[in-house]
């Protein structure tokens, strides 16, 4: 999951500000769902003369293009797909905030994002859809959901942060058993510093995931209601919750448990290094297998490859969805077009969802429509940790500030700790006062 860098976070707090009209960031004509939920078609009733347009991500593109070609062919609709520049959220936003919308957009479901999109005025509400008791039970409200109504279809596997490893590296220094919490795994760290190993490898030359090694510090935290006191301003990011995870981070990169060129290194070299076994550890997203799989076959990551969640209690995953996980469905003002782009849906996630999965080759999120061949155990295990998972920053917070981008600034040694926290909390407080947030 990239980020943008600061300009272009400024042009998405314009936008936002554009999109809360003022101070109400539910302005807007009521949801559908507040008097009857909307229609939901049948998925391949005929659709002769429809063209749907679809925005998506240059990492996108082509993830629609065996379903909807399906699509297509069983209702006679056009389907559309345009790639939106990166950086793909910035450009949707602003494009959103001039009246410019698609019938349907890839988009990262979480609190922050929808908010960010003015949900209420601006996408469908998708409550009642015909596939959501389909879903494992686990999955069907971990995200997509913004002040009780459903705005995002989830469509492929959230992605998660933990712990990618190479298990030869493991093999090799007789380890036997993954760490079970945070603690265990910095210990393992330092006994293969000892052997000459290198334990973590950071990218901090490319910054976006220097964030996670903070965030799986807070899982604990975040199920105990860290992001609610956040959002409230109750707790904020210099007070000792995270700012003790901030510190604790540093204080692992100042004993030299990464990698020498960390301030330099990018995402292509982590993923080289931990396939290579020069490193034994990431800390990442789902975003870095896909990597992983640009470079070996599953034979080999299998081989090669594990991966285990992490938390200061144990082994909790923090999943934070994005926008290649999701999609959702805009009020457009054409009655029959938010009708198909819903029955686009309906196909997608009903009769045409093992079309897709066995296209993407990716995890199935539903129990009767099985996950194809070829689909590495490492993302298996993905899925699997997001039954006991707890939402990201991403996820759970009002607005998302760049803390990725701060503590790239620490690790380079342009700040401290302290004040990493304060400049992250001073654009929070921010982009929460944008969005109308109480107490902002």
């Amino acid at each position: 999951m990239r980020r943008a860098p600061r300009t272009a976070i400024m042009v998405a707090a314009s936008a936002l500000l554009a999109l809360t009209a003022c101070s109400d960031p539910a302005a807007g004509p009521a949801a559908t769902t507040e008097s009857a939920p909307a229609a939901w078609p049948e998925p391949t009733a005929r659709l002769d003369g429809v063209t749907l347009t679809i925005w998506a991500a240059q990492n996108s593109t082509t993830t629609p293009k065996a379903v909807t070609d399906a699509f297509s062919k069983a209702t006679g609709a056009t389907v559309e797909v345009v790639t939106v520049p990166d950086p793909y959220e910035q450009g949707v936003q602003t494009k959103v905030a001039t009246g410019d919308k698609p019938d349907l957009a890839f988009w990262q479901p979480t609190a922050s994002m929808l908010t960010a999109l003015n949900a209420r005025a601006n996408l469908q509400p998708l409550d009642g859809a015909p596939w959501i008791d389909k879903l494992s039970p686990e999955l069907r409200d971990i995200t997509g959901i913004l002040d009780d109504t459903r705005y995002a279809a989830l469509i492929t596997s959230p992605a998660v942060e933990g712990v990618y490893y190479n298990k030869k590296v493991f093999e090799a220094n007789g380890i036997k058993e993954t760490p079970k919490s945070f603690g265990e795994m910095v210990e393992l760290g330092r006994k293969l510093k000892a052997k000459g190993v290198t334990p973590f490898f950071e990218m901090a030359g490319d910054k976006w995931a220097t964030q996670w090694w903070v965030q799986v510090q807070l899982a604990d935290a975040a199920k105990n209601g860290l992001w609610d006191r956040i959002n409230s301003g109750k707790e904020t990011f210099e007070d000792k919750t995270i700012l003790d995870a901030i510190k604790t981070y540093k204080g692992l990169i100042d004993e030299g448990l990464f990698n020498d060129d960390i301030k330099t290194a990018t995402f292509e070299d982590q993923g080289e290094a931990l396939l290579s076994g020069k490193a034994a550890m990431v800390v990442q997203v789902n975003s870095f297998f896909g990597q992983l799989q640009a470079m070996a076959d599953t034979a080999e990551l299998d081989e090669k490859i594990g991966f285990f969640p992490i938390s200061p209690s144990g082994n909790v995953a923090t999943s934070i969805p994005d926008q290649s996980n999701a999609l959702v469905a805009f009020r457009t003002g054409d009655a029959k077009r938010e009708a198909a782009a819903r029955q686009l849906l309906a196909y997608w996630m009903g009769p045409g969802y093992q079309t897709f999965v066995n296209d993407r080759k990716t995890v199935s999120l539903r129990p009767d429509v099985p996950t194809p061949d070829g689909v590495p155990q490492a993302l298996k295990d993905v899925h699997a940790s997001l039954g006991e998972s707890v939402g990201s920053m991403q996820s759970l917070a009002v607005a998302n500030p760049d803390l990725y981008l701060n503590l790239a600034d620490m690790i380079t040694g342009s700040l401290s700790p302290e004040q990493v926290a304060a400049a992250t909390q001073k654009q929070f407080a921010q982009l929460a006062k944008a969005a109308g947030a109480p107490g902002f």
